[in-house]
């Protein structure tokens, strides 16, 4: 196997260490930023249906801006949780109160503009 420029030996095969280096970093410590695409998944989400039914209120209806935002929002907290479980996946690391705290948080504001924002 030919490896790039920096990797392997004098002239031996590839070692473990070297395919590892190559594949590229551990995911397991990215949760942050998995929560923080997720955050703004949520708000472009809330922020676009806000759009359509407060500058175009003839075409949707309040209750449908409501419900469009809050399957879309359930789809992509279940697809957050699954992208934390899968990256953390194998590992010691316990990111259950970060997961909560964001579920929680976009739950919230869900149930307030479901509930006063008409």
């Amino acid at each position: 196997m030919t490896l790039p420029k920096g990797f392997g030996g004098g002239g031996g095969g590839a070692s473990r260490a070297d395919v590892e280096g190559m594949i590229g970093k551990r995911i397991e410590n990215y949760t942050s930023l998995i929560t923080l695409s997720y955050l703004g998944a949520f708000f472009a989400t809330m922020f676009g249906t806000m759009v359509g039914y407060l500058y175009y209120p003839w075409a949707y209806a309040s209750a449908s801006g409501h419900y469009a935002m809050i399957v879309l929002t359930v789809i992509e907290a279940i697809g957050y949780i699954f992208c934390v479980k899968v990256a953390e996946e194998g590992t010691t690391k316990k990111s259950n109160g970060q997961i909560a705290a964001a579920l929680a948080g976009t739950t919230a504001i869900m149930l307030y503009v479901s509930l006063y924002v008409a």
